[in-house]
Order: C-alpha cells, then structure tokens, then sequence
C-alpha cells in the first residue's frame, strides 16, 4: 500500500514562495506518475501540476504556469511543489497524488493514491 505524506504549507504573503514537499513509502516511487492537485473551500478539487517518473516531461495548469515548478527526487521517494509569486487564490489545501505507469494526466480520478493534504494560505 503506497502511502503519500504532504508538508510544507503554512501561510505566506502574497508575492511570497513555499515548498512543497511529499514523501511516499509503501511502494516502488520510481514507477509512479505524481502530481499535484488543490481544493479550496467551496471548490472542485482542480489539477495544478503532473511529473512523469523519469522528470521526463511536466504539465500545468494555466494559473500557475510560469510560477510553480514540479520536480521529484527519486532516491529521496519525495515529489516537491515549489509555489513561487504566490497570490490570494491559490489558497487552498493540496495534495499530492500518484499512479503507476506513463504519461501525464490532469484528472484526478486517473490517480491511485492520495496523501492526505497540506494547507496554503496566501495573505493578500
């Protein structure tokens, strides 16, 4: 059983950066697709990032191209978020979450596993 712990979150001023951090145990990381999604209060949860197992390729979502970067450590078992220029609306609570095999995937029913969330809050 695969098993994905978030951490990293906190709350920041908007113009302000955090790392996300997301360590996995319980199965072969180096297999797994990861990604990054977030629900705010009210919302959807809605697709913000994806990272195939090789950092091969990467894909976001429009509101947050060009700010944010996905990238993973293997050997470390850990997926990170690096949320730079953030703004108000990205406050929201994120998770991480994997699947196995290739490719890259924005909805969140094509993941197998899910941690358990980490809370953003961007002050304006």
């Amino acid at each position: 059983q695969v098993q994905l712990v978030e951490s990293g979150g906190g709350l920041v001023q908007a113009g302000g950066s955090l790392r996300l951090s997301c360590a996995a145990s319980g199965g072969t990381f180096k297999n797994y697709g990861m990604a990054w999604f977030r629900q705010a209060p009210g919302k959807e949860r809605e697709f913000v990032a994806a990272i195939t197992w090789s950092s091969s390729s990467t894909y976001y979502a429009d509101p947050v191209k060009g700010r944010f970067t996905i990238y993973r450590d293997n050997a470390k078992n850990t997926v990170y978020l690096q949320m730079n220029s953030l703004k108000p609306e990205d406050t929201a609570v994120y998770y991480c979450a994997g699947r196995s095999g290739t490719g890259l995937f924005s909805s969140p029913l094509q993941y197998n596993y899910w941690g358990q969330g980490t809370q953003v809050t961007v002050s304006s």
